[in-house]
């Protein structure tokens, strides 16, 4: 037996390093949702990974990262076998390695080769199986041969169709690409910020982080959208002999299909399409990171076949990631609603993607001395498709002994109240209840349209007046008529503006409990836990008397939401603002009283579905839960009824088939109304 050199023990302890941290990678990107490094980053170490066990097959192992496709499925979902594996493609990041895949693809096939040119979105790769037209089945990639299930936060996504159109075999499974729009993006970690929650760092994140909650009606809140790209397993016929034809009959049966796909005949045309891609991409609402070159034709692509993880018969041309030399000016601190003290770095501007770069979040402390970041600093940032603006590292050859390394403060830099640590957390808090960018940030969570829905008071407002010493937390709103003459003199506030904000303050009493307590902003504590506290306890004096076990045991409610809502009303300020909102007039009271024979609502599922003449269906669905019945968005068995307006779509069929009760909107409004009159009585 020949000893190993040195040089074979160091080729052999790298290849088991990089597998180790891929492995470790693929475990946040795909099962957690929180990747450490970027994309660009990932890729690098993949392809030193690829490239030795290449040089070194006797090194090979069926477990490494290259023979996979992402990570297992997460154990809180059931795990989907694929009856054909779902693929990764291999990556071109530039003309010559695309050329080199072409001149490979091209020896394996004598016959001339036409190619399908697609928008690689950036986004998580689903299947779904539908059953004699009906969608059955919906899964994520997993590891390419098992996934999750999530089949009915799938049925939440309004543009994958829960019934097929035209002709279609018995069982028939198509691929796809679940996105977030880039502009709904944006104003979903405006409201998670608001909620004192982590913003996603990107739009892949976010679409992942959806898909993936066990609650489908949480699913449901997040404007998903989702590309069919390819056939999968069928058991019929299929009336396709090539790619174009796969995305038009695709597209006939009702699927949503990239309107950028284009048929080409040579290289050059492949390239053409490539540099016009790239020059659109930023103009368009979903991140897209490349270019997905296929060869057309089906039977190619079977003869071509696949090696490991990968299929011979596609690549993915990816776009060059936009990196940019800047200099790290500052790090300075904001504070978050909940008093989280937020890092983020002052940068020398720069252009890229067309945005003049000043800023870039830094996440927290032990993001900064784990890429070793010192103010002075000659940095790269990144904006590869991600809306936030990364620092991927420093330059470090570059330094000169000026640079300084961070000082986490140790005091709150807007009240200079000293800092709160745990070991549990990479988070530093200020735990001043009176520190003024907090009340800040706390005034706009209370106004926000997920809570009292005060409409025309945005922070510049309330920061200026705040800045006037006109309200100096929420409760004060409500006084704020009677400083009308000093409100005016403010400038950049107008008489009609500030005559509609008073009247949106003054409409805003009549927000039934549940939203009052969303308004508190409670840690832990969104839409839905106020509902359920809202149902079990009927009035806030009855939660905040409540114990930590009463609140726990409420279906729903855990221990870490139990504590945080205790610790809230163990607080003297928090009960000083609540009797402050009593006072204003807020209702702090179910105002519903059950009879025990009253049972239409209570525990009830409803569906509320199409266009309403009177009200909006937000409206229907609080009245139902405010009633004590709950709302989800798909008809299923459990549903009780379904309330209809125009254009209802493919939920009345569904509910029809299962004989579920459907109601107009006059019928649910009757209802109402006998409810109340009985309870009048």
């Amino acid at each position: 037996m020949t000893e190993k050199t040195d040089s074979e023990n160091l080729t052999q302890l790298r290849i088991e390093e990089l597998r180790s941290q891929l492995n470790r990678h693929n475990s946040l990107y795909y099962q957690e949702n929180s990747p450490e490094i970027l994309d660009s980053e990932y890729d690098a170490l993949m392809r030193e990974l690829q490239e030795l066990e290449q040089q070194h097959p006797q090194y090979a192992s069926a477990n490494s990262p290259t023979q996979r496709v992402g990570a297992p499925p997460a154990k809180k979902f059931t795990t989907v076998i694929h009856k054909l594996p779902m693929l990764s493609l291999a990556n071109a990041f530039n003309k010559d390695e695309f050329l080199s895949w072409n001149e490979r693809v091209s020896k394996l096939l004598s016959n001339k080769m036409d190619f399908v040119c697609e928008l690689k979105y950036d986004g998580l790769a689903i299947s779904a199986t539908y059953e004699n037209g009906n969608l059955v089945k919906g899964a994520t990639r997993g590891d390419g041969n098992k996934g999750e299930d999530v089949t009915n936060n799938l049925k939440t996504i309004k543009r994958l169709p829960l019934k097929l159109s035209g002709t279609y075999p018995s069982i028939l499974e198509v691929r796809g690409e679940v996105v977030f729009p880039i502009s709904d993006f944006k104003k979903f970690n405006v409201a998670r910020s608001a909620d004192g929650l982590t913003e996603y760092t990107n739009p892949r994140n976010a679409a992942a982080g959806a898909l993936r909650q066990l609650d489908p009606a949480e699913t449901a809140k997040r404007p998903l959208d989702v590309f069919i790209y390819a056939l999968g397993y069928f058991d019929g016929d299929v009336p396709c002999e090539t790619q174009v034809d796969s995305l038009e009959y695709l597209s006939n049966l009702g699927f949503n299909i990239n309107e950028h796909n284009l048929l080409v005949n040579s290289v050059d045309q492949v390239i053409e399409y490539y540099s016009r891609c790239v020059d659109i991409q930023t103009k368009l609402n979903y991140v897209c990171d490349g270019v997905v070159v296929k060869v057309n034709r089906l039977d190619f692509q079977r003869h071509l076949g696949a090696v490991g993880r990968e299929p011979r018969w596609a690549i993915a041309f990816k776009f060059p990631s936009e990196k940019k030399e800047t200099t790290l000016l500052d790090i300075r601190f904001n504070v978050g609603r909940t008093g989280s003290i937020n890092p983020y770095a002052i940068l020398k501007p720069v252009q890229i993607g067309g945005a003049n770069i000043r800023q870039a979040t830094l996440h927290n402390e032990d993001y900064i001395k784990s890429k070793d970041l010192r103010v002075g600093d000659t940095v790269i940032i990144e904006r590869a498709g991600e809306v936030i603006p990364q620092v991927i590292h420093a330059v470090t050859h570059k330094r000169d002994g000026s640079e300084t390394e961070l000082k986490m403060p140790t005091h709150c830099p807007m009240c200079n109240h000293p800092i709160f640590s745990s070991d549990d957390e990479a988070m530093s808090y200020c735990v001043n209840s009176r520190c003024p960018a907090q009340l800040s940030k706390m005034v706009e969570h209370f106004v926000s349209k997920g809570a009292m829905d005060i409409q025309g008071l945005g922070p510049k407002q309330i920061n200026l007046l705040m800045a006037e010493n006109l309200i100096q937390d929420a409760s004060d709103l409500y006084d704020l008529r009677n400083h009308q003459d000093r409100a005016m003199e403010i400038e950049r506030i107008g008489e009609t503006s500030l005559e509609n904000l008073i009247t949106a303050i003054d409409e805003s009493r009549q927000q039934p409990l549940e939203r009052v307590l969303t308004a508190l902003g409670i840690k832990h504590v969104g839409p839905e836990v106020a509902e359920l506290l809202s149902q079990r306890f009927q009035n806030v004096d009855k939660i905040m008397g409540a114990s930590e076990t009463e609140i726990q045991n409420i279906p729903g409610i855990g221990p870490r939401i139990a504590s945080s809502i205790l610790s809230y009303f163990s607080n003297p300020s928090n009960i000083k603002l609540v009797n402050k909102l009593r006072a204003a007039g807020l209702k702090l009271v179910n105002e519903l009283s059950y009879h025990p024979d009253q049972q239409v609502f209570i525990n009830k599922v409803f569906v509320v579905t199409g266009r309403m003449e009177n009200f909006s269906r937000t409206d229907i669905q609080d009245r139902i839960k405010t009633l004590g019945g709950k709302v989800t968005s798909t008809v299923s068995k459990k549903t009780d009824f379904l309330v209809v307006g125009s254009d209802p779509g493919s939920k009345l069929a569904q509910a029809n088939l299962l004989e579920i009760n459907i109601l107009d909107e006059s019928q649910f409004l009757d209802l109402i109304q006998d409810l109340l009159s009985n309870n009048d009585q």
